[in-house]
């Protein structure tokens, strides 16, 4: 495995239906061409991904797009023109280009242009579009840095490009569109505010589902492997005496009691918050530790896209819908 920013060697691998570390303003993926199952399939593998959770496509032209779906809604149209190349996803009626693995056999596939300079100029010379989920180990925290996906996926992929810290540090905003309601399926790097500017109200489901439409939907997922619990950090800190407590705040900063804090963003700003969210949480995980306290940020914004992930993050102990 390598880590580095030769497009030429990405180029080759994908053409060979090879998997690879790929970066985005949001979160690194593993990407693969979307047109070929082989490719596809080694993307699940190196992930140990359920195959009943659908792909993201990335592309990195709105021709591009209309080349491998039946159809964009005006109000489709309107978000693309705003927000991409961005952290923006649609759900649109794709073609028989692209297959039922990648969308676990919905009529829907999942489309973006990523936001990133070294991933566009690699999209631009490919005549396919690219799956791309997180790159990371179903259900662990999404890398935003490539030795974070070296970490986790190790000889799983032979190369990793270099694209630098994300960004954004949280996924995309995954948008759907049923008869004339636009609703968000999964929040993220796009605001629900910056969204209604350009298109008005929009409808946003929160809720989560064992077989999900679209990426992201799972109860349980970007989960540490140290027990994660969310609430309020001040009357947890007293729930687990004895024992070895780190603590990832939004800007309180925690030392008594505890063997290591992190701060999410001292100044409050949310935008700092969600980039360094999964960082942070992976950061804190490598120590020893017997529990990880976290606690919600504001819910507007960005902060919407950041608590559901540390909602994910902590189902499976917090047992909250």
């Amino acid at each position: 495995m390598q880590i580095g920013k030769d497009i030429n060697r990405a180029i080759e691998l994908l053409n060979a239906k090879e998997v690879l570390g790929l970066p985005t303003e949001t979160v690194y993926g593993l990407a693969a061409n979307a047109f070929e199952d082989d490719a596809v399939l080694k993307i699940f593998q190196v992930k140990n991904r359920p195959s009943f959770n659908p792909l993201i496509i990335h592309t990195n032209s709105m021709d591009k797009v209309k080349s491998f779906v039946k159809s964009i809604p005006k109000k489709a149209h309107l978000l693309g023109e705003a927000f991409w190349p961005g952290p923006l996803t649609l759900l649109l009626p794709k073609s028989e280009k692209i297959g039922d693995l990648v969308t676990s056999g919905s009529p829907l596939v999942a489309v973006r242009i990523p936001n990133h300079p070294l991933t566009l100029d690699l999209l631009s010379q490919l005549n396919y579009p690219l799956a791309a989920p997180s790159a990371n180990k179903f259900g662990s925290i999404s890398p935003t840095i490539p030795e974070a996906v070296a970490g986790q996926l190790g000889d799983g992929v032979k190369y990793i490009l270099d694209g630098g810290l994300c960004n954004i540090g949280i996924e995309s905003t995954i948008i759907g569109f049923e008869d004339d309601k636009v609703i968000i399926y999964r929040t993220g790097g796009l605001s629900l505010e910056d969204i209604e500017e350009v298109i008005g109200t929009v409808q946003v489901n929160e809720k989560s589902h064992e077989k999900p439409l679209t990426s992201g939907m799972l109860k349980s997922h970007y989960a540490p492997s140290t027990p994660f619990y969310v609430g309020d950090i001040d009357k947890m800190l007293f729930q687990f005496p004895d024992k070895k407590i780190g603590v990832l705040s939004y800007q309180k900063n925690y030392s008594e009691n505890v063997k290591t804090s992190f701060v999410l963003s001292p100044n409050g700003s949310l935008q700092e918050t969600a980039k360094n969210l999964f960082n942070y949480m992976r950061l804190i995980d490598e120590i020893d530790l017997d529990v990880i306290l976290a606690e919600y940020v504001p819910h507007h914004g960005l902060g919407r896209g950041v608590n559901d992930r540390l909602q994910r993050a902590s189902y499976k102990y917090n047992k909250t819908e």
